[in-house]
């Protein structure tokens, strides 16, 4: 099964309320999606969203990255030859994690199809079934209440909590919503990077004080403030997850071994896709940390392969925060894996079992670059 071609398009669903983060708010989600064509006419699907604020990519960046560097890579190169294609893709251009990890995940679509498997027994096997966390944006308290209370009566029962704006506010809303779900679900929250290390203290010791548990805060202060990450660390009793302190996998090692995070979140878009996601959980397994699958706003071709790489690798990703399908409108997948509410399925078709893409808009362009 040799790579002969490819088609570019886009998604673009509304979601069912505005996404609030620290860092941003969006009322869209919005994909560029790879459809890798081979000699046997079996086809391979990818993609990915662009994260500007977190990547560094754009739209425009993603698809000639794809266009006109990374598909010329592996043109003509067979699918069975996996590690060498997941080099070429890797050695292609220098970060453009996105770019990469919608290309791989394609490839990895048709590796597994080739073999005639769906992908997570490909790469290990495990229970094709998983339960995903809510996120709760960023809001006003009585908003963020309501959407608990919400989320909590339609079975999730785990929720990460968006915070990272205003610490003294964030401790209210936390408070609040702990008062009110406690009961029923546990309270993760992410500061997306909205904290200084000792405001992130401050925060968690009045929480831990005041009696509210928290599972866990993610990534509380910049990403590039590894110490930082330690300080907190080090003085308090809840846990810290690493998310955009950590995208690769010597990242990980340097965290893990300084101490500076006490989970590590992995994101296919930050990992460059599956191989390096792969290589982090092992890491991980063998420091006896846990890890984390999570997604970043993207439509459900990204997310099933993170819930593929999330059953296989189940012994050091022991959570899961795959709720982008759930945010959005509609699915435009059909096939491969279900998403209903807080349970992820995945279907034993092989590869990813996409079957087609609805609202997908096909994209135009000069091929010459790509020849």
């Amino acid at each position: 099964m040799k790579i002969t071609g490819f088609e570019l398009g886009k998604l673009r669903i509304p979601l069912k309320m505005p996404f609030k983060t620290a860092l941003r708010t969006v009322d869209y989600m919005e994909d560029v999606v790879i459809v890798l064509q081979t000699d046997t006419g079996h086809k391979g699907f990818g993609s990915a969203p662009a994260t500007a604020v977190i990547t560094g990519e754009t739209h425009g960046s993603i698809i000639e990255a794809i266009r006109t560097i990374i598909l010329p890579a592996i043109k003509n190169e067979d699918i069975q030859n996996l590690n060498h294609v997941v080099d070429l893709i890797q050695g292609s251009l220098y970060k453009n994690f996105s770019a990469k990890a919608a290309v791989e995940i394609a490839v990895y679509d048709l590796f597994a199809q080739s073999l005639g498997a769906p992908l997570y027994k490909i790469l290990g096997g495990g229970e094709p079934v998983l339960s995903t966390d809510l996120t709760i944006s960023v809001d006003y308290i009585d908003k963020m209440v309501q959407d608990a209370i919400d989320a909590a009566d339609r079975g999730f029962e785990a929720l990460k909590i968006k915070v990272g704006k205003d610490m003294r506010v964030d401790i209210e809303r936390v408070k609040a919503i702990y008062a009110a779900v406690s009961d029923r679900a546990l309270i993760r929250l992410d500061a997306n990077q909205g904290w200084t290390p000792k405001q992130t203290v401050t925060a968690l010791r009045e929480l831990e004080s005041s009696g509210v548990e928290i599972e866990f805060i993610e990534q509380p202060v910049r990403g590039n403030d590894v110490e930082g990450m330690k300080y907190v660390t080090e003085r308090v009793t809840t846990s810290v997850m690493a998310d955009e302190s950590s995208f690769g996998p010597r990242e990980v090692i340097d965290l893990i071994q300084m101490r500076g995070a006490d989970i590590i979140n992995i994101k296919l878009m930050k990992t460059g896709g599956i191989s390096n996601a792969i290589k982090i959980a092992d890491i991980a397994a063998l420091y006896d940390v846990d890890c984390m699958m999570g997604c970043m706003l993207e439509t459900a071709i990204g997310v099933s392969a993170a819930a593929h790489v999330a059953v296989a690798k189940s012994n050091s990703i022991t959570r899961v925060d795959l709720d982008a399908p759930s945010l959005a409108t509609v699915n435009p997948v059909v096939g491969g894996v279900l998403f209903n509410g807080s349970e992820i399925r995945i279907s034993d078709a092989p590869g990813l079992g996409i079957e087609t893409i609805s609202e997908l808009s096909m994209l135009k362009f000069d091929r010459a670059a790509a020849s």
